[in-house]
């Protein structure tokens, strides 16, 4: 297909096999995605997994020509068409990744074998209508925000469900380091068009395996949002995680591991 943007995104690939486009979030970059990915694979041959950097995020640029999420998800098909062609794909997205996700599964549906959000913007797409839990720290520690830089301690803890050296450390990785190097002028400008001209649920429902994963105590993005997305989804599993925020990833590693590889699981057992 001709492409639809000037951009390149950059991008991280590991593996051979079976493709795997993993989404981050918005403002991160794909180190997100990798830190939280590259554990589910450690034991799982036969998989390509690509991580690329939105525009704006990461290493890869946004023009002015980028003002929208529309824009953004062009970016997107773009890199699937120049990486992937029409070779079928498994499909991972988080947060703004998620609702990303769902629009290109909507455009691809016979190509996309699978799809899994994690944390994923769900119904209402803009903070201010969303339906989200009040800020909770299950597992405080203030000697741990003490001891860490100011900037650090306070982005993490805007989002910590979870406070222990583990996930400091890993927030630290493959969050914060997202975060320090994102175009926010760049990000300014694509918010301002952040809804998608065509709603990921707008076309027939996406009738392959799917993942849902929430936290419940996300209050970024919530879990009841999610849950109504359900309908478009028949064959999807949808978990909401206790003790866990927007960083679910991090904060529950362990479910984290087991349901995104039950999703592998069934994915393939379609053939």
């Amino acid at each position: 297909m001709p492409r639809r943007t000037s951009v390149t995104l950059n991008a991280v690939e590991h593996g051979t096999g079976v493709p795997v486009l993993a989404l981050h979030g918005w403002t991160p970059d794909h180190r997100l995605m990798l830190g939280c990915l590259e554990p589910v694979f450690a034991d799982r041959a036969g998989y390509r997994r690509l991580y690329p950097d939105l525009p704006g995020m990461g290493a890869s640029p946004a023009p002015p020509e980028i003002a929208s999420s529309d824009d953004v998800l062009a970016t997107v098909q773009d890199f699937v068409d120049d990486t992937l062609g029409d070779t079928p794909f498994l499909l991972v997205g988080e947060s703004y990744g998620g609702y990303l996700a769902r629009a290109l599964a909507r455009s691809r549906p016979a190509q996309v074998r699978g799809l899994a959000l994690i944390c994923p913007i769900g119904t209402a797409v803009e903070n201010a209508e969303r339906r989200v839990p009040p800020p909770q720290v299950l597992r405080p520690d203030p000697d741990l925000l003490a001891a860490t830089d100011a900037r650090a301690a306070a982005e993490f803890a805007d989002m910590a469900v979870v406070q222990t050296p583990e996930t400091l450390r890993r927030f630290r990785e493959e969050i914060l380091v997202g975060l320090d190097v994102a175009d926010t002028a760049a990000m300014a400008r694509i918010r301002q068009r952040w809804t998608l001209s065509e709603a990921p649920e707008g076309g027939e429902p996406f009738a392959r395996p799917t993942l849902i994963l929430t936290g419940r105590q996300d209050h970024a993005t919530g879990y009841l949002d999610q849950f109504a997305l359900l309908p478009h989804y028949p064959r999807a599993t949808f978990a909401v995680l206790d003790v866990a925020g927007h960083n679910l990833q991090i904060e529950q590693p362990a479910l984290f591991d087991a349901l995104m590889g039950e999703w592998l699981d069934r994915v393939a057992a379609e053939g």
